[in-house]
């Protein structure tokens, strides 16, 4: 049984709209700067990739979006723009589910929140944050405005989360229980807190506040760690048929699926891959497909050492030494962290519908004894064909997804 996306919408560093976004994702241009409306002078990290023209969107009511923390104002907007995008499907609201990828939950409501109460004492805290920053507030927030009754689910797999959530869409979908499904994930935790916590763990590369279009580095040589990133990425997804029976858009079927767990360590990945390894292998399996049938990878790619290095190892285990082309849009719109498997996706969708690779921004000189082409310089042309998506996680969670053109 097929299932196609039949519409996509992103709120991103990169634009909030899909051809703005696609257009600086295709240019490999940098939205890392530095952070202007924080107070980070005694911290580490003092660059990250921000939403900018946010509030031009327009999809949600003032009122509305002042009871959302700005995680869940963005997976609500990149959602509803994605239900617009698909031709606002009308189906029974008993069969229509949301899946929503996220990590955190509110963390700028919790700190703000925080803040108030030891500057002004108990009586200071706002009796909604509660039920501003809890995880599931997006889904909560979308099932509502668009009533629908059927499963609104939040999935917490960290970076991973955003993917997966499709991916269990996709199952939803197989398993006959909704006819459609809004999945994807959203986040948002650049606060000062959490800023202070990436970098002392050295995950964030610190090494260039003064030149930020520079820092991210997938699979360079002298990369040393991500740069914070925040939006969502969403999708509507239909069985084939139904989308044809509505005469609707289709961009790609979701082919192929697979999640696992390295367990193996909090913040490390396993040197050797094999978690990484099992869900590509897993994902192309699911999909009827071989490893040459796959075109360009759109890889996890974070510009941490750590990451990069046991990502290598493992495309290369997957694919040998001729490899498909591999991309990092992590590069440009930075590490979205809950959100990155969505917004990702969407990315390879639009590269697959293309058949364009976007370059992976300031990779200048692969890593000795790394064996994987990486796009850089300029967009590569490419076969017509289907496309890997990678996101793993914090915690070894590790979730990939196959798209093929319809």
């Amino acid at each position: 049984m097929s299932v196609v996306i039949t519409g996509m919408g992103v709120v991103s560093p990169a634009g909030c709209a899909l051809d703005s976004f696609w257009s600086v994702l295709r240019a490999g241009r940098s939205t890392a700067a530095r952070i202007e409306d924080m107070d980070l002078s005694r911290h580490k990290v003092q660059i990250g990739c921000r939403i900018k023209g946010f509030d031009e969107v327009g999809l949600l009511a003032a009122k509305e979006a002042r009871r959302l923390d700005p995680f869940a104002r963005y997976g609500v907007t990149a959602a509803l723009a994605a239900f617009q995008d698909a031709g606002s499907p009308t189906p029974d609201p008993a069969r229509a589910a949301i899946v929503i990828g996220n990590a955190v939950g509110g963390r700028r409501t919790s700190d703000d929140e925080t803040r108030k109460y030891y500057e002004g004492g108990p009586a200071k805290v706002n009796p909604l944050m509660p039920l501003i920053n809890m995880p599931n507030a997006a889904a909560a927030g979308l099932s509502m405005k668009l009533g629908w009754h059927g499963p609104a689910l939040t999935i917490a797999s960290t970076c991973a989360s955003g993917a997966d959530s499709i991916g269990y869409a996709k199952m939803l979908l197989q398993s006959g229980q909704v006819d459609v499904v809004i999945a994807g994930g959203a986040e948002s935790i650049m606060t000062e807190v959490t800023l202070a916590a990436f970098g002392n763990l050295n995950a964030v590369t610190t090494s260039r506040n003064e030149t930020p279009e520079i820092a991210c580095r997938p699979f360079d040589k002298d990369r040393d760690g991500f740069v914070m990133g925040e939006g969502a990425g969403f999708v509507v997804l239909e069985r084939a048929e139904d989308a044809r029976a509505r005469g609707a858009r289709q961009y790609a079927e979701i082919a192929g699926y697979a999640s696992t767990a390295d367990a193996f360590h909090l913040s490390m990945p396993d040197e050797q891959g094999a978690g990484a390894v099992a869900a590509m292998q897993g994902a192309i399996a699911s999909a009827g497909l071989s490893t040459s049938d796959i075109v360009h990878v759109n890889a996890h790619g974070t510009s941490t050492v750590a990451n990069d290095r046991a990502e290598a190892v493992a495309l290369h285990k997957v694919f040998g030494p001729d490899g498909p082309p591999v991309t990092s849009s992590k590069s440009v719109i930075g590490h979205l962290i809950g959100a990155a498997g969505s917004v990702e996706l969407i990315a390879t969708v639009m590269a697959m519908r293309e058949s364009v690779v976007p370059p992976t921004a300031n990779h200048e000189q692969l890593e000795p004894g790394m064996e994987i082409d990486v796009v850089h310089g300029a967009p590569r042309k490419v076969a017509s064909g289907a496309a890997l998506s990678n996101s793993f996680g914090f915690g070894g969670h590790n979730a990939c997804l196959v798209v093929t053109p319809v």
